[in-house]
């Protein structure tokens, strides 16, 4: 599923690797929240134990194997505290594998070692996969983020962040599924289960990046109107390549044009080159520099205020 054009490693600069330090499962510095205590609603589609699929042979991204997490059925939020002194900004993470596997270190624990030591605090969602997406086809992954939105919003003072700093950043579905919520908050998609369901899970601010199923093909790569953009829709940041045959770049640029009409403020990032999948992994493509890019994004939008 992820395609890079070129696996050369820089570690200058703002290059560094946060893939280093990164694994999955996390470690033990990191809390573990079950998302429903009393199980998840909704149909089962896992086939077996959850467990990671990545094979020998499988894909590499800038020279490392990528954690192909399948068979989730018991969705999770790891945390990771913001590192110094931050703004109370918080982002949920949503990995992608097209929704039948979670990349969950190159598109999740890797991201969050980013946002953390940029002040920013980091809420790893582990929804559930296989073929719980896109909605509305099923419920369940916009379901699990939809209850993780709400119960990071819930737990501010615990989690030591601002309720009204909560964004998420999702990859390739979970690019769509960031979409997805941004535009489907108004109503819960489940039966109230607490407190954490009573607070708004409409994200403050998202980052969707290389995202698929936004532009249908069958139609053209018109807009899908599964996900209703509305004035109220968050601040949005997009990026994705050009030569993405993943998830063609149209996904990004008809996102773009929905915000837009509806007035959403958004800024769109476009490359010549860099396939999909290639989270913060760099190499010599500047399509891999766009970390770079959402840490001004978020100052301009003031959820930081770069102090880091």
């Amino acid at each position: 599923m992820w395609r890079v054009a070129a696996a050369f490693v820089m570690v200058a600069g703002c290059g560094a690797i946060w893939a280093q330090s990164s694994r999955w499962p996390a470690g033990a510095e990191h809390a573990v929240v079950t998302l429903w205590p009393k199980g998840a609603p909704g149909m089962t589609t896992t086939t077996g134990p959850e467990a990671d699929t990545t094979t020998a042979e499988g894909e590499k991204i800038a020279g490392q194997p990528v954690v192909r997490l399948g068979n989730v059925s018991v969705p999770t939020i790891t945390v990771y505290e913001a590192k110094g002194v931050g703004d109370g900004a918080a982002v949920v993470v949503f990995p992608g594998g097209g929704y039948s596997i979670l990349a969950m270190d190159l598109e999740g624990t890797e991201v969050c070692d980013w946002l953390t030591s940029r002040g920013v605090a980091c809420f790893l969602l582990k929804y559930r996969v296989p073929g719980t997406g896109p909605y509305p086809k099923s419920d369940e992954a916009l379901q699990d983020a939809q209850r993780a939105v709400g119960m990071v919003r819930a737990r501010a003072a615990e989690w030591k962040i601002d309720p009204k700093k909560v964004g998420v950043l999702g990859f390739s579905a979970g690019a769509h599924l960031a979409a997805a919520v941004s535009t489907h908050y108004a109503k819960r998609l489940y039966p109230r289960v607490d407190a954490a369901d009573e607070v708004s899970c409409r994200p403050d601010f998202a980052v969707v990046a290389y995202p698929g199923y936004l532009a249908i093909a069958e139609k053209g790569m018109e807009f899908n109107p599964d996900i209703p953009v509305t004035k109220e829709t968050p601040p949005t940041f997009l990026v994705q390549a050009e030569d993405d045959y993943t998830a063609r770049v149209e996904n990004a640029v008809e996102y773009f044009l929905a915000l837009k009409r509806a007035g959403v403020p958004t800024e769109l990032h476009i490359y010549a080159e860099g396939g999909h999948g290639y989270g913060l992994r760099r190499t010599k493509l500047p399509v891999t520099g766009w970390p770079d890019l959402v840490d001004v994004w978020m100052k301009t939008i003031g959820v930081t205020s770069g102090a880091h």
